[in-house]
């Protein structure tokens, strides 16, 4: 079967990769961007622009209605948050869980289909 897999581009994945949790996932990601020299020469600087031009390319995937693009683009993205929280030396499940108690609380309304807060 031929996806999109974690360290870039088609490849053909084993059954293995298939039932990675996401732990498991994040500590691919990890051990990918600690071999391609990312933790030890990258900033959070750059990783911060690498997530934000990964985010645009889900915005033109988006114009696009391409849905593979979409799909590759979000993992793009997570994988540049596993790595800033990496560099930043924090525990993205646990930046996860505050943002929830924080969003659980919040008031707004759907304006353009956009939720603005109050």
């Amino acid at each position: 079967m031929k996806q999109y897999n974690i360290l870039g581009g088609i490849d053909n994945i084993t059954q293995k990769q298939k039932k990675m949790n996401y732990k498991e996932l994040e500590k691919e990601v990890i051990k990918w961007a600690d071999n391609k020299g990312i933790l030890t020469n990258g900033t959070p600087y750059a990783q911060a622009n690498k997530t934000i031009e990964e985010a645009n390319e889900i915005l033109c995937a988006i114009i696009d209605e391409d849905k593979a693009e979409i799909i590759d683009g979000l993992g793009d993205v997570l994988v540049t948050i596993i790595i800033q929280a990496k560099l930043q030396n924090v525990d993205l499940l646990e930046c996860l869980q505050t943002a929830l108690n924080v969003i659980t609380k919040r008031t707004g309304k759907m304006v353009n289909g956009e939720f603005i807060k109050d």
